[in-house]
């Protein structure tokens, strides 16, 4: 018998890597090609805003232009850019239904409408509760001396540059066909429209800071009056159209903004929307003429985008990418770049130098997760993201709510989850590390298809995803609750690698994004709870077995919560305080939303550790009648649950629901709680998909809002131009916004060791009655021992001889939960130090001098904090915001 051959191929186990460094690369060089190519013409996506697009929608609301984002301008957006200034429009009834929308934009309660018929072809006049005026002069043929005394302007007035109109729209042709026999028909349309062209364009002073000539609006012939068919023809409206477009444009191809030699800018001074004929539909329309309210409306919004975009402050969120540019830092914006962007090479340089061989072979691995540099990764990381979502490398559109596609990605979802189900050779116990991490990683793959799509307008999807929300922070309360009652650690040291853990990327995407911490809400609001439960349970924290104190503590604690956040003044007084010491603009009536929303959940975490480690010490598991309760409670749970579902469906808003939110987010929290634990399958079946993705699921939350999704999460990201290619954009970004976070996870984890690691030596343990402590160079052995791929993290319970102890039922005990933030991947230092134990006890002089490096290391690290807080404060006052 021929002995059996090894294969011919393995699969490198890289191969995860290589991929995602793959479509990286590829992604940056379809964006490198398209911005070459193209945007040279048109590098502020002006000529797309006003010639191409589509509908996203089928109720003719969300209007998308290709590769740009619109912004949908209210009141307080169009006071800011017009700035009390006239805007004018001059025309037919078609212009005169655009001055109506348009003017509602800017004041919702100016009419829509003229009063009454009589007064259709007069003028009108209405003025913005914010100053602005809208004008409307009835001119149907663009021939009346008030158009031309409105398009003349005399370059002796020193005045004319300030009394000139923010906009003016002028409109005609229709009329032009429809009395033909007495205006001249197209001919003489052509020469007019030739001779307001020539008057604009050859004046050294334009009549307004835009002119917008609107298009022949194409009519719909089957819905004409039949005396309009006999004059209206199609191929008129045509050609009429193509003569308009070659004399706004001689020469141009088109495009608003030419580039001559040497790449200086010249800006045409009117601009013909095409795209207005585009957004037409025969479903809108009952005359064939004049088109829905909502229609105009879109078409009266992108005027205003053409207009103001580029005029409105450059603050975040930048979800207006048509017709504007991304804003250029300031010095002190451009020295944060240009540090973060240098810190992961200087690294590079730094272990170079100390002699370790690390060139462009050691570079690629650390990317691969071999000899990691951490600070190379996030240098790379923060790099691709400011790419991405401030600048015009890869473009953005808008979100749009697909019934079927939001189900399809949430059942595939599901399907793969469902299909990576392992179950464990053993118990792992009540809500295990591994059980916490799937938990975390379908909740966020939830929250990441929820976001693409922009289901929060859908009530009955942002119901259950705020309970997503309130889970996170159940654990968040369940696990700190339990490491602090059982390991007593208030040290510096442990708050120090939590906070760092929990907001090294967020503090590192305020500085580099220029947006702000509290934006980024999830990691603010977790630091805050983890605040809060250290407080609570440090305070008299020597008497926290006595369990009516400890419940006191947690009652008093609540209460104090719950009333400095419902009286509001509080919290006011102090982010006013913040602001004048240390210029941190924080929103106090938005923060405060996002604490009340969920404000007892963290509480009930509270309660349920409590509660398990009371079950566990007075071994109520062992009671006879303990498996009847188990059974009783899943029955109730599972009824809970389908309660809530039926309740939460019947809300009749999102705001409705936001009301009972606080009160019944535990109950469906807990229901699930009890159901994934009711037996031992169970609790030790979990899917491996989700609990890769439950790993990196505070990078995947935070750094959706600029890489995969856009504009500050108004929108989304496309490598790929083209809108009819999303499915396509969506799996090729997913795929490298999820490698990228990977990354990006681990190299925090690295970095968070780096800054909060304690000494090499190791504290003395018993293992089975020995004491043990681990030599310095093991320790710096130990330190390095785990995989490159693997993520150290902060366990929220650290590891002690968990292994060797049984529990009531007499199954080794489980690793407890960590954060809801993700847990410890590499092997704990008990595990390491059980390898390779010293039989003999250490000398007391070692244990005097491990005691006072301890303590100098500890009152090192605080004045390292101080120094970077101090530092954070300079550069909070430095920093510098647009009015």
């Amino acid at each position: 018998m021929s002995p059996l051959r090894p294969p011919s191929f393995v699969l490198n186990p890289s191969w995860p890597h290589y991929l995602g460094i793959l479509a990286l690369c590829l992604a940056t060089v379809l964006g490198l090609l398209r911005s070459t190519l193209f945007d040279w013409l048109d590098p502020m996506h002006c000529h797309a805003l006003l010639n191409t697009g589509t509908w996203l929608d089928g109720n003719w609301k969300n209007w998308q232009p290709e590769g740009c984002m619109l912004h949908t301008y209210n009141p307080g957006d169009s006071a800011k850019c017009l700035r009390s200034r006239d805007v004018v429009f001059v025309g037919d009834s078609i212009t005169r239904k655009l001055f109506f929308q348009f003017a509602n934009i800017l004041d919702p309660e100016l009419p829509l409408a003229p009063p009454n018929d009589n007064q259709k072809h007069s003028d009108h006049k209405l003025h913005s509760s914010e100053g602005t005026e809208i004008s409307f002069l009835w001119d149907p043929f663009l021939n009346g001396t008030r158009t031309t005394d409105l398009l003349t302007n005399n370059p002796q007035d020193a005045t004319v540059e300030s009394k000139r109109p923010a906009l003016l729209i002028l409109g005609s042709g229709l009329w032009y066909l429809r009395y033909a026999n007495a205006s001249g028909g197209v001919t003489a349309w052509q020469a007019n429209t030739a001779q307001r062209v020539s008057t604009i364009t050859r004046q050294s002073i334009w009549p307004a800071d835009l002119t917008v000539m609107l298009p022949v609006e194409r009519v719909v012939p089957s819905k004409l009056t039949p005396d309009r068919v006999l004059t209206m023809h199609p191929s008129d409206i045509d050609a009429m159209n193509s003569d308009l477009y070659h004399r706004v444009y001689p020469g141009a191809n088109g495009i608003d903004t030419a580039w001559i030699g040497g790449g200086k800018p010249v800006v045409s001074p009117i601009a013909l929307p095409r795209v207005f004929n585009e957004m037409l539909d025969p479903s809108q329309t009952e005359d064939g003429l004049h088109f829905s309210d909502q229609v105009i409306k879109a078409q009266a919004n992108v005027l205003l985008n053409l207009r103001c975009n580029d005029a409105l402050p450059k603050v975040y969120p930048y979800s207006q990418t048509c017709c504007n540019r991304y804003p250029v830092p300031s010095p002190v914006h451009a020295l944060v770049l240009l540090l973060v962007l240098l810190w992961g090479p200087y690294s590079w340089f730094r272990v170079r130098k100390s002699g370790t061989s690390f060139g462009i072979r050691e570079i690629t691995s650390s990317f691969l997760g071999e000899n990691e540099i951490p600070a190379l990764v996030l240098s790379a990381g923060a790099f691709f993201i400011y790419v991405a979502d401030r600048t015009g490398l890869w473009l953005k559109e808008q979100k749009q709510f697909d019934f079927w596609g939001f189900t399809f990605l949430s059942v595939t979802c599901l399907a793969y989850g469902i299909f990576t189900l392992k179950r464990g050779d053993k118990d792992l116990g009540f809500m295990n590390r591994d059980q916490t991490d799937e938990w975390k990683g379908w909740m966020q793959l939830a929250i990441l298809v929820y976001h693409y799509f922009g289901a929060s307008k859908i009530s009955g999807i942002y119901n259950p995803i705020r309970v997503l929300v309130a889970s996170y922070l159940f654990m968040t309360g369940y696990g700190h609750t339990t490491f602090y009652l059982r390991k007593a650690d208030f040290s510096f040291v442990r708050v120090a690698q939590i906070m760092v853990r929990l907001n090294l990327l967020t503090v590192l995407l305020a500085y580099t994004m220029n947006t702000d911490y509290m934006f980024y809400y999830f990691a603010p609001l977790v630091s805050m709870w983890y605040i809060i439960i250290y407080a609570t349970l440090f305070l008299g924290s020597q008497y926290n077995e006595r369990m009516v104190f400890l419940l006191g503590k947690i009652f008093l604690s609540a209460s104090f919560t719950t009333l400095f956040f419902k009286a509001q003044w509080p919290l006011e007084i102090l982010f006013a305080l913040l602001k004048d010491i240390f210029n941190i603009q924080w929103s106090a009536r938005e923060w405060t939303f996002r604490v009340t929303l969920d404000l007892w959940i963290v509480y009930v975490g509270m309660l349920a550790a409590i509660a398990v480690i009371k079950i566990r010490e007075h071994r109520l598991t062992d009671h006879p009648k303990w498996h009847v309760a188990v059974k009783a409670a899943a029955v109730m749970s599972a009824l809970v649950l389908a309660w809530f579902f039926a309740f939460e469906l019947m809300q009749e808003s999102k705001f409705t629901y936001n009301i009972w939110h606080p009160y019944i987010s535990p109950l469906p929290v807990l229901g699930f709680v009890v159901l994934r634990n009711a037996n031992a399958t169970l609790r030790s079946t979990n899917s491996k998909v989700f609990m890769f993705v439950g790993k990196c699921s505070l990078e995947l939350f935070i750094m959706q809002y600029h890489f995969w999704l856009a504009g500050d999460t108004k929108g989304v990201l496309l490598v790929i131009p083209g809108t009819q290619w999303r499915p396509i954009n969506f799996v090729l970004t997913g795929f490298i916004f999820v490698y990228l976070c990977h990354r990006v996870a681990n190299a925090t984890g690295e970095v968070t060791k780096i800054m909060c690691q304690e000494p090499q030596s190791l504290p003395i343990v018993q293992v089975n009655g020995v004491s043990m402590t681990q030599a310095s160079s093991q320790g710096g052995s130990a330190a390095n021992g785990r995989g490159g791929g693997e993520a150290e993290s902060i366990p929220l319970m650290p590891s002690d001889v968990e292994s060797a102890r049984k529990d009531m039922e007499g199954n080794p005990l489980p690793r407890e939960p960590d954060t809801p933030i993700r847990p410890a991947l590499g092997r704990r230092w008990v595990d390491r130090l059980a390898d390779g134990p010293s039989p003999t006890n250490p000398r007391p002089t070692t244990r005097l001098s491990s005691m006072v490096s301890k303590v100098d290391w500890t009152w090192r690290l605080k004045g390292r904090t101080m120094i970077f807080l101090c530092c954070l404060w300079i550069l909070n006052v430095l920093w510098t915001y647009p009015e």
